[in-house]
């Protein structure tokens, strides 16, 4: 059984820790984040899944960019445990953070990912969008209202 909460400070080197073991060494040079230099996460929309034993399981952060002159998220990243995988975890959080992220007014959420799996939460490929390179356009997914929004995703502040 898991507790689904809203990450606190508390829980930041529990989760940093669990990106460390869920990704690859140089995560952190990924040009999404570059995105998130410098712009703190949307903390009421961030989720920590704890287990019985009040361990981090899972976790899913939201970041505010850009996209043109619109206002967007940036899901991710985006991670459960190698040892809680294949329970449905990964799914509970992207939903629970959807619906928090809805609920608090943003209509456009993207992330860099694989089709095929994040397209059963509602994400298509978004073509007229650019993230920063070396990111594969063909990852760059959507939901929400991106109804003539185009251009390149920019860091919030910048």
């Amino acid at each position: 059984m898991y507790r689904i909460i809203q990450e606190t400070a508390q829980d930041g080197p529990e989760v940093e820790a669990l990106y460390d073991t869920c990704f690859a060494p140089g995560r952190e040079a990924l040009s999404s984040y570059r995105l998130r230099d410098g712009v703190p996460p949307v903390g009421a929309l961030c989720r920590v899944a704890r287990d019985d034993l009040d361990i981090v399981a899972g976790a899913v952060r939201f970041w505010p960019v850009r996209v043109g002159r619109a206002e967007a998220l940036l899901l991710g990243p985006i991670a459960v445990h190698p040892t809680r995988q294949g329970e449905g975890l990964g799914a509970l959080l992207m939903e629970e953070g959807l619906e928090a992220a809805e609920a608090a007014g943003w209509h456009r959420i993207l992330l860099v990912g694989d089709a095929p799996y994040y397209a059963r939460f509602g994400f298509a490929p978004l073509t007229d969008v650019a993230m920063p390179p070396p990111t594969n356009p063909a990852r760059i997914l959507a939901r929400g209202a991106w109804d003539a929004v185009t251009g390149r995703v920019t860091r919030w502040g910048g």
